[in-house]
């Protein structure tokens, strides 16, 4: 019995020997491994505009959730729209994730639109042989609120000026942002006004000597290791110390959706979609029943109205673009000269007024608008001229059709009968007495009684 004693209470201290242990033991273990957190990259290549702003904020919002140790915005961009660019900044600014931009690979550049976004990222950098600056504005508007410097929202245009004046307004609004940003972050503000009002540029290792970025790194791997351990000023005012030696480098990629809309939010693409989606609808009026074109053309349509509104766009110039295919289409029915030089005009002043904001990639192609303008004007053409034959043709069908054609009297009396015509027995009214068999001329119809007349010549085929 004793000896029973014994083995339990040995067990009973084996037990709790090694469960006291396992802490300590996951606690060393954890120490000593890699962090868990992954270090998130978002990759923008190419002209900035609505979809990449979509991508920038969902990929944020994962990174949130994930609890990432850091994201690095890598940037290749000739610049692009100014309300996408705004967008991004603002996402950028309320990040509760640190964020490192990246101009990079080699080669890459970040101009215009992505030297703000630059300077909005917690810690800037860039990779040898990569440039950044050229921030003229075309129209930018002014600094989010809460930065330093923004201008206040009574700061507008009141005295109704335009030209060279508006234009330093822009410019000035402009330089009041990138300095916020640079303010903000503690980079070169005098460089980034240079930037803006002289379209300076700087290479990597300028850009670090002057204070434009924080370090030049080789890669992604090499930022991470080189930014370990620096503090960043968070949205909420606090400083975090970055922990990024190490991290796993995960690429957030676009999704489905992001793609098309990367896709459809080109100008050019999206007025051809419009132009798709009429002409579908159209033909699908005009032969019902055909099915293909109207779903087509509803589909193509739709996306093409949600491309637009997704760019900064002037409603009065997608009015007169969509009055002008109007004009067209009425044309191609009802020819007549006014309407087509019309529609040609309407659509060709609504192309030059769409867009109120354009930039790099987002500019309408004139050769694009062209060929458009030259399609629709051959289909109304073709189409015209189909309707002018069918018109000279004499008429097949209907009343006008029976004028002239011979009848054949089956009975009289009076100033009424019956006669026999295309086949078919119809009653029948003239003006002279005719007899049994005698061949006559349509001179008319009157509902559903033709109006018959003495032939003056015998015709081939009279006694058929």
């Amino acid at each position: 019995m004793n000896a029973s004693r014994a083995v339990l209470f040995a067990a009973v201290l084996a037990a709790g020997l090694i469960a006291a242990s396992r802490p300590a033991a996951a606690e060393d273990g954890a120490a000593g491994a890699v962090p868990s957190r992954p270090a998130l990259m978002i990759a923008i290549d190419g002209p900035i505009g609505p979809a990449t702003a979509r991508h920038v904020h969902d990929a944020l919002a994962e990174a949130a959730g994930r609890q990432a140790g850091i994201v690095i915005l890598r940037l290749d961009t000739p610049g692009g729209l100014a309300t996408s660019m705004r967008e991004i900044i603002a996402e950028l600014l309320a990040s509760p994730v640190p964020v490192a931009g990246f101009v990079a690979p080699s080669g890459a550049h970040a101009a215009s639109a992505g030297t703000y976004i630059l300077y909005a990222t917690h810690v800037a950098a860039m990779a040898p042989g990569t440039n950044l600056g050229a921030a003229t504005p075309v129209q930018i508007g002014g600094a989010p609120p809460g930065l330093p410097g923004a201008p206040s929202p009574g700061d507008e245009d009141k005295d109704g000026t335009g030209g060279d004046a508006m234009m330093a307004k822009v410019t000035n609004d402009a330089v009041a942002f990138i300095r916020s940003l640079a303010e903000l972050r503690g980079r070169n503000a005098d460089w980034a006004e240079k930037a803006v009002r002289e379209a300076a540029s700087l290479s990597a290792n300028a850009a670090l000597a002057a204070g434009v970025v924080d370090l030049v790194a080789r890669d992604p791997a090499d930022l991470l290791d080189r930014i370990d351990g620096r503090s960043v000023a968070m949205a909420d005012g606090t400083h975090r110390r970055l922990a990024t030696k190490g991290l796993a480098l995960e690429t957030v990629e676009p999704g489905w959706l992001i793609r098309l809309l990367s896709v459809i939010t080109n100008p050019n693409v999206a007025i051809i979609l419009m132009l798709i989606g009429v002409y579908g609808l159209i033909f699908e009026f005009s032969s019902p029943g055909a099915i293909a074109p109207g779903v087509i053309g509803a589909v193509c349509l739709v996306l093409g109205f949600y491309a637009l509104d997704m760019l900064p766009i002037d409603y009065t110039g997608l009015a007169l673009m969509l009055l002008g295919i109007a004009f067209l289409a009425v044309e191609a029915f009802n020819p007549t000269v006014v309407l087509g030089l019309g529609g040609v005009v309407s659509f060709l002043l609504g192309a030059a007024m769409l867009l109120r904001i354009q930039g790099p990639g987002y500019r309408l192609s004139w050769p694009v608008i062209g060929i458009a303008i030259a399609m629709t004007a051959g289909l109304v053409i073709a189409v015209g001229r189909q309707l002018w034959r069918a018109r000279q043709r004499p008429a097949r069908v209907g009343a006008q059709a029976m004028q002239g054609l011979p009848a054949r009297i089956l009975d009289w009396e009076g100033e009424t009968g019956h006669v026999f015509a295309r086949g078919e027995r119809w009653q029948a009214r003239g003006e002279a007495s005719f007899g049994p068999g005698e061949m006559v001329e349509i001179a008319g119809v009157r509902g559903l009684t033709l109006l018959v007349r003495r032939r003056t010549a015998p015709r081939d085929g009279d006694r058929r």
